[in-house]
């Protein structure tokens, strides 16, 4: 499980978030949408620990972020927005080194088969990274974040700047993660990507949860008129 209980945040005399609370349960896609400046980066760190809640709780698989940081990370993946891979390595090596600091030993034929569960071809196992599209490279990213068998996931506008081939990939990839048990929380200004793929999607807006939508009842249209209409109101 993922969640936020009354999470609030200031830098400085600026609010990034006013009392926020969010839950996503294991087996649960939860989509994060906003404007810029709407708190989802402030929301994300928290979860991952980079930064303390002013007030409120963070909580990753049972265990409280701020008071047990290493067990949370332990039980979280995170996938930025830009994946941070050694380009002169393959995937192989990368996700060999990744898990190797996290202190896991994976023999080399589970690695493979993860990467190929992550959607990677069997032929760019052992490819440079350097040679691998951003699609490829968020691949072998979900497959790092995934290797410690993480209870829960946040990507973070992990669809930016792929192409609709490599996004639909990418949104599928996320729903198999999170039918495989993890709660999966998801930054994104793709609103049909949000559609696709979420079970749920929250608005934020000036740091608050403004509104929940259920994205099975509508069209990708519909999302987008509700969320533009949510925008206009609150600027």
């Amino acid at each position: 499980m993922i969640a936020t209980q009354a999470v609030s945040k200031s830098y400085g005399s600026t609010q990034a978030l006013q009392a926020l609370t969010l839950t996503v349960e294991p087996g649960e896609v939860l989509g994060l949408l906003g404007p810029n400046g709407a708190g989802k980066t402030t929301t994300i760190h928290l979860l991952a620990g980079f930064l303390k809640p002013d007030s409120g709780s963070v909580v990753i698989d049972g265990v409280d972020v701020v008071k047990n940081p290493d067990e949370a990370r332990s039980r979280l993946g995170y996938i930025p927005e830009n994946v941070a891979l050694y380009p002169f390595l393959s995937a192989m090596e990368n996700l060999q080194h990744f898990s190797s600091l996290a202190g896991l030993k994976i023999p080399r034929d589970q690695m493979a088969r993860k990467l190929v569960h992550c959607g990677l071809a069997p032929e760019a196992i052992h490819r440079r990274v350097s040679t691998f599209s951003k699609g490829m490279r968020q691949k072998v990213g979900i497959a790092i974040a995934t290797s410690k068998n993480a209870r829960a996931l946040i990507l973070d506008e992990p669809a930016s700047g792929l192409d609709p081939h490599a996004s639909h990939e990418l949104s599928m990839l996320v729903r198999k993660v999170a039918d495989e048990g993890a709660a999966v929380l998801m930054a994104t200004h793709d609103l049909f990507r949000a559609k696709e793929s979420c079970d749920r999607v929250v608005i934020v807006q000036g740091g608050k949860l403004v509104q929940e939508i259920d994205p099975a009842s509508l069209s990708a249209n519909d999302l987008e008129a509700i969320y533009l209409k949510q925008m206009e109101s609150g600027s």
